[in-house]
């Protein structure tokens, strides 16, 4: 780059660029001594370090600790508090008793009731829950009190819900939605989320109609750091990632937005997720949702809030959201082809565009394009063999995947400046067709399965903008291009990390490609840059900047802790015993039982777990004296040739979770008086179900099956006290290892099997 405006073009470029990203989420939080009806990042703190000192999941010692704090803090408000306790089996097949805590804020009208939702307990067994969800509670005590504070009387009434057993399968959800009579009068649900401990808080909504009424009211209400878009509303819709409030939707038809942070993905349901970890900007995020939706729905009808029409939606750095119907999708799409083909013709006719040119400008884009797929689509594989140990990291996000994800994206630049700076004697104009065709066929194809992504046309539309001026003008301003180029980053840059941040490294192949396409539309620009060698070099040992980064935080410390298994199985049917892990690259810790001799294990694979993780080694155990659950036949009756069968399985030991297979192709199962769903019992497989036991309650069965059909049920009773067993005096990890998340950890396990001839 040679020139002042090429230079100042390139640093509004990189500006713009980093904008899109700061512009997300605060960057600064509101301290303790902010006025008292105001949220206070730092108020809300206090309640997330008491809240997460302990893992408090079902059944944990420290489970009632955490709902009495809220209880009291919500009594300090000056509200009364109900708690809700009762058996429920979810739609996962875990059966668990929630106990869900309920307040109100009494409202002056008569219409439909505002909720404020989170949940309180933390996922088994080691995670902490600061971020999942003790930052939902946090800001909902801190939010309700400042509201308080403002001596407002709502037109609605404020439910405020925090659920229980979310983690178990949405239980205290269900609780709530099939059982309080409360459930009848909501109108929307606020509900406060997170699955990493960091980064901005997207809004997604949950609704079984369209969303243009939900979107209308939620840019009225004005959140100062709006961070929403269709697509993600869209891919959300086709994910089976639920939540408490889905079963909202499902089961009761009620609708309501999700506020959910997904980055620092790493300590989702470890140890690490920690009142140290959690990211402060992202708490205020929170509180910034929280607190102008509070004011906004407390008073504003909410019987009204179901649509037959959809939005296009996004949000944009200084315009906050953008939205228009699902209408104008065609329309747009039609326009942008119709301008196109004519700026072809016209440019044909001027001879600026010459079919030479696109064909060597096309020839480049494709090779681009295909270079940075080739590399993304290879990179997951390839860092797994290149480092072992990321195996281990089941949810595919390591401690430094933001490195990766800029080393890709630095990468795909160079890659795209190196192939232009071999282009000589191209004009920008030629060059430019190429990426608008892709763009205008990756429009035309969300359009007709994937709506929600249809504001891509609007880069699309500022790149035909360029387009037009690079065929009128012989020297544009460069300036203007980079003007006309910004759209484009605004949108579209934040989605390069979003991608692998929301759905695992395994997608950096969607960095690398987007990357490219991005490029491609600001072509118009760097078309024009004399020293495309010079910025690819330069890019280059960016990226490779990057690559060593990742290289030197690949391994396990303090901060970066190696997630391991270790678990003890015994076979009480053939009094075998075993140790177990799910780890593929054993540490010292695990070596200590896992020997040279393993051999890959068969059990394990039916355990429930986040990925259907089985176990990877096994090992031959010393048969340890374990008191065996106590197995009762309490009822084996034929009734119009149907078998009823009542099985009472008690604990002997302090357990946690009971998990129950059987291939018997029941007509029904109850557990604990909870009926399974027929829907559940035809598609369950082997497993049958799971219950997650509080104060070593009893498990009571009652199914019944063809009176001809043999029942034998397999069962795993497991505990969490494997480090804690003083007849195994297993020592504790080194200060560089965590309990491995996501999988049945740390446990005791005794597996017996049940015959009923």
């Amino acid at each position: 780059m040679k020139n002042l405006s090429a230079v100042f073009s390139f640093f509004l470029i990189v500006l713009a660029t980093y904008w899109s990203f700061h512009s997300l989420m605060p960057q600064s939080i509101s301290k303790s001594t902010t006025p008292d009806d105001q949220f206070s990042t730092e108020r809300a703190l206090s309640h997330i370090l008491q809240i997460s000192k302990e893992p408090h999941f079902v059944g944990a010692a420290n489970h009632k600790v955490v709902r009495d704090y809220i209880v009291t803090e919500l009594q300090k408000l000056g509200l009364k508090v109900e708690l809700q306790e009762g058996y429920t089996g979810g739609d996962w097949g875990n059966l668990s008793k929630a106990t869900n805590i309920i307040s109100k804020i009494e409202g002056t009208g008569n219409g439909r009731s505002l909720v404020l939702m989170t949940h309180y307990d933390s996922n088994p067994h080691s995670s902490l829950g600061a971020s999942d969800a003790g930052s939902g509670v946090a800001a909902i005590l801190e939010g309700v009190r400042a509201y308080l504070a403002t001596d407002k009387k709502p037109l609605n009434d404020i439910i405020i819900l925090i659920t229980d057993a979310e983690e178990l399968g949405l239980n205290g959800a269900q609780l709530f939605v099939n059982e309080h009579p409360w459930t009848e009068n909501i109108g929307v649900i606020l509900n406060f989320e997170a699955r990493g401990s960091g980064g901005p808080s997207y809004m997604l909504m949950e609704t079984n109609g369209s969303n243009s009424k939900l979107i209308e009211h939620f840019v009225e209400a004005d959140p100062e750091f709006p961070v929403a878009n269709s697509l993600a509303y869209s891919i959300y819709k086709k994910l089976p990632n639920d939540t408490d409030l889905t079963v909202f939707r499902e089961d009761a038809d009620i609708d309501g937005f999700n506020f959910a942070f997904i980055d620092d993905h790493f300590d989702y349901h470890t140890a690490m997720d920690n009142y140290e970890r959690l990211d402060r900007n992202t708490l205020e995020h929170q509180g910034s949702y929280l607190m102008p939706l509070l004011n906004y729905f407390s008073q504003e009808n909410l019987s009204d809030l179901k649509s037959d029409t959809d939005f296009v939606f996004f949000n944009v750095p200084f315009f906050k959201m953008v939205t228009y119907p699902f209408s104008w999708i065609l329309p747009m799409l039609i326009l942008s082809v119709l301008v196109f083909i004519g700026l072809i013709i016209a440019g044909i006719r001027s001879k600026k565009i010459v079919l030479k040119e696109v064909g060597i400008g096309f020839l480049a884009f494709v090779a681009a394009v295909a270079l940075s797929a080739l590399i993304g689509f290879y990179a997951w594989p390839l860092l797994k063999g290149l480092y072992p140990q990321y195996n281990d990291i089941l949810h595919g996000f390591t401690y430094n995947g933001h490195s990766y994800i800029a080393f890709f994206a630095m990468l795909s630049i160079a890659i795209c400046f190196g192939i232009y700076s071999r282009i000589k004697e191209v004009r920008p104009v030629n060059l430019l067709v190429a990426p608008i065709l892709f763009w205008l066929v990756i429009c035309g194809y969300v359009a007709f399965n994937l709506e929600g992504a249809s504001f891509f046309i609007i880069p699309v539309i500022a790149a035909l903008v360029s387009f037009g001026i690079l065929l009128r003008q012989e020297k544009p301003s460069i300036l203007l291009l980079t003007l006309l180029a910004i759209p484009g980053l605004f949108i579209l840059a934040p989605f390069v990390q979003m991608f692998p941040v929301a759905l695992g490294l395994k997608i950096l192949i969607a960095s690398s490609l987007l990357t490219v396409l991005i490029f491609g539309l600001s072509l118009s620009v760097f078309g024009f840059y004399k020293s495309k060698k010079t910025l690819a070099i330069i890019f280059f040992i960016i990226a490779i900047f990057y690559f060593g980064k990742a290289h030197m935080h690949s391994g396990f410390d303090e901060n970066r802790p190696n997630p391991t298994s270790l678990v003890y199985l015994l076979d009480a049917d053939a009094n075998k015993a075993t140790w177990n892990t799910y780890n593929t690259v054993l540490d010292s810790w695990t070596s200590k039982y896992i020997t040279d001799d393993r051999v890959t294990s068969t059990e394990g694979h039916h355990f429930s777990s986040k990925y259907k993780t089985g176990f990877t080694y096994s090992s031959e155990a010393p048969v340890k004296n374990i008191d065996l659950p106590d197995i009762r036949m309490k009822q084996d009756t034929v009734i119009n040739n149907e078998r009823h069968v009542k099985i009472c399985i008690t604990p002997h030991r302090h357990v946690n979770r009971l998990e129950l297979f059987s291939s018997t192709p029941f007509i029904e199962c109850r557990a604990n008086g909870i009926v399974f769903d027929k829907n559940y019992l035809k598609n369950r497989g082997d497993r049958l179900l799971t219950h997650y036991i509080s104060h070593n309650e009893d498990t009571e069965l009652y199914l019944v099956s063809k009176v001809n059909e043999p029942i034998e049920i397999t069962l795993y009773e497991s505990s969490n006290d494997l480090l804690n067993g003083i007849d195994f005096n297993i020592p504790q990890r080194a200060s560089d290892a965590i309990p491995m998340p996501f999988v049945l950890n740390d446990a005791i396990i005794i597996k017996k099997t049940i015959r009923i001839e």
